[in-house]
């Protein structure tokens, strides 16, 4: 069976790109190889995302998919954007996180967000493929919702009145941002 490293450390990303995967890939963790995470110094997703193939490309003879991602909210200046999971970490999970994201916005009109995904693949000796995707939406009012990872709680994606946080899983895992962006790279890579 052929592997397939998924270079993240993060459970929920681990099991969203796990199951977008090919059933002929066998996933395999950073964390069980002990693998450590590197630092994210660039300023864009994509540039992290390449970042973080690259590093995790060292470390094994077998193709390696990462992403970097996040919400990015018009009002707050497209923040948190690329330091999504390290506002996370200054305010000690994900729940404070969006407590504080709320705040910041009780009385902003515009509630429009875009929550953006940066996929990065590489075979061994060659260059990376990256691909983006994006799901639009807005922030709910309070967290809603105990599904999904990170800030689905608060995400409605246009068109519906629920957050990713209420939804079921397969059904955010097939529309959401890390999708969108797997379907670009299977169209360049067919075996995934």
């Amino acid at each position: 069976m052929k592997k397939i490293l998924i270079g993240t450390h993060n459970k929920g990303k681990f099991r969203e790109i796990a199951y977008l995967l090919s059933k002929k890939y066998k996933k395999v963790s950073p964390v069980s190889l002990k693998i450590p995470s590197p630092k994210e110094t660039s300023k864009s997703f994509s540039g992290n995302s390449k970042l973080k193939v690259n590093f995790f490309s060292k470390f094994v003879d077998f193709p390696v998919i990462s992403d970097d991602s996040g919400l990015c909210i018009s009002s707050l200046k497209n923040k948190p954007g690329v330091y999504s999971a390290r506002l996370a970490k200054r305010h000690g999970s994900f729940s404070k996180a969006m407590i504080f994201i709320l705040k910041k916005m009780k009385h902003k009109k515009d509630r429009s967000a875009v929550f953006i995904c940066s996929l990065s693949f590489k075979y061994p000796q060659k260059k990376p493929i990256n691909v983006t995707g994006k799901i639009k939406g807005s922030i709910a009012r309070s967290i809603r919702g105990k599904k999904g990872f990170g800030y689905d709680p608060i995400f409605i994606p246009n068109k519906y009145e629920k957050t990713f946080g209420q939804f079921s899983k397969l059904k955010k895992m097939r529309m959401d941002h890390r999708y969108q962006a797997f379907r670009k790279l299977k169209r360049k890579i067919k075996t995934l």
